[in-house]
């Protein structure tokens, strides 16, 4: 971002936000070469606040241990640090270490910089790599206490009790430190983190035999939800396609329990426990047969600043729970090997569109711009238009909702430091 745009943008923040006592800072990303997805993807998670705050945390944490790290999730906590304790509230940083570690761990094809990659399997490798680490980190902490019997908290030493350290939790319940957990709850794994906390949610598989009215469910965890996407609809919409009912019959009967046989049922996926933050990825690449390749659905899907689930089950736990949207990674471009990812993001009471190392103030009433086209991408355009399919390509790929309930743990969580620099 050159000095003039900066100068501009943080005149009209501070004329917008000069009610509000929040000290936020804009800072784009530079692109080391196809770049955009990881920083697109970054930019979204700095302005959910759920996370900002634990990865902010978890520096602060590892900074009173004293211990010295170098993975993913340290590289991530200093580049979120250097944003938020830069002296101007505008400005570009170059996130070199960042990138370095992502390249350096994949070592294969994965994300590498000279091949335009998917913003959402990244999302999903970089949630994996900070729960991953989290978890070993956690094992490690336990295994150290186990050997020495005893953990220190200060100044204080506290005897863990190991006489007991050895023994099994009862896998049946869940039970563990007091807390019975249902066995589905943990399907994929015993280990839980602030990454659950935040993104994971419940989905319920109920199916009804129609021969014998019994109902059967299974649960199953998720951190994000990825849905169809069709012409000219919502999010809403797709949501309650989402939850369809099916009808299982043929050679895909359902094996019922009562009855002892294969019988014809209904299906259907609802959400049993709507997470604390809602990551929703639109399907837009699909292979499609006619054209014998991959392409993008560059689909007009309407998504609402506020969202309530309605295809939650009857017992759902804060079913009525209400989100506002904090964030959208859009896709630009005709097709998905070719194109750019950009950010929009919400600040307090107006919204800002990050494209790498460029950040602009975005009107409100521009956001329905990012919804998709409502004409078919591939349809053959008259002579002299053939630049109009273009326009509109701009297509909202992961939206991110946060509860409104949502209470920060840390709300003050610009820490001033002496020392920032504009690389990391």
């Amino acid at each position: 971002m050159g000095a003039n745009g900066s100068s501009q943008l943080e005149k009209e923040i501070s004329t917008t936000d000069s009610v509000n006592t929040t000290n936020e800072h804009y800072y784009g990303l530079v692109n080391f070469g196809n770049t955009c997805y990881c920083n697109s993807v970054i930019q979204a998670l700095f302005f959910c606040r759920p996370f900002r705050e634990r990865i902010l945390n978890y520096k602060q944490t590892l900074k009173k241990s004293g211990a010295s790290k170098d993975n993913l999730v340290t590289c991530l906590a200093d580049l979120f640090h250097n944003i938020a304790n830069q002296k101007r509230r505008v400005g570009t940083i170059a996130p070199k270490r960042f990138i370095t570690k992502l390249k350096k761990e994949n070592d294969s094809e994965l994300f590498d910089n000279y091949m335009q990659q998917d913003a959402h399997e990244f999302f999903n490798y970089l949630l994996n790599t900070i729960s991953e680490t989290l978890i070993t980190e956690k094992k490690a902490e336990r295994e150290k206490t186990l050997r020495h019997g005893t953990i220190k908290k200060g100044n204080v030493t506290v005897n863990m009790a190991p006489a007991t350290a050895g023994l099994q939790r009862d896998d049946k319940t869940g039970e563990r430190n007091g807390i019975t957990v249902e066995g589905n709850d943990f399907r994929n794994s015993t280990e839980t983190t602030w990454i659950h906390e935040i993104f994971q949610g419940i989905l319920t598989n109920e199916t009804r035999c129609l021969s014998c009215e019994t109902v059967s469910s299974k649960d199953e965890n998720f951190l994000d939800l990825s849905i169809d996407v069709e012409q000219n609809t919502s999010i809403t919409h797709c949501l309650r396609v989402f939850s369809e009912t099916e009808t299982l019959c043929g050679d895909q009967k359902y094996f019922c329990e009562t009855c002892s046989s294969k019988q014809e049922a209904q299906k259907r996926m609802r959400i049993k426990k709507p997470p604390q933050l809602l990551a929703l990825h639109l399907k837009r690449f699909k292979y499609v047969d006619s054209l014998n390749r991959h392409t993008k659905l560059s689909y007009r899907v309407v998504f609402p600043l506020e969202l309530r689930l309605f295809n939650v089950s009857d017992d759902a736990e804060h079913g009525d729970r209400m989100y506002d949207l904090v964030a959208t990674v859009v896709h630009c471009g005709a097709t998905p090997n070719r194109g750019h990812y950009i950010t929009l993001v919400k600040s307090n009471s107006f919204w800002l569109v990050f494209d790498d190392d460029i950040v602009e103030k975005l009107d409100v009433s521009s956001m329905e711009e990012f919804s998709g086209m409502s004409t078919d991408a591939n349809i053959q355009m008259p002579p002299g238009n053939q630049s109009a399919p273009q326009k509109n390509s701009e297509s909202a790929y992961i939206l991110f909702y946060q509860a409104r309930n949502y209470a920060a743990d840390n709300p003050d969580h610009n820490h001033k430091s002496k020392n920032s620099t504009h690389s990391v």
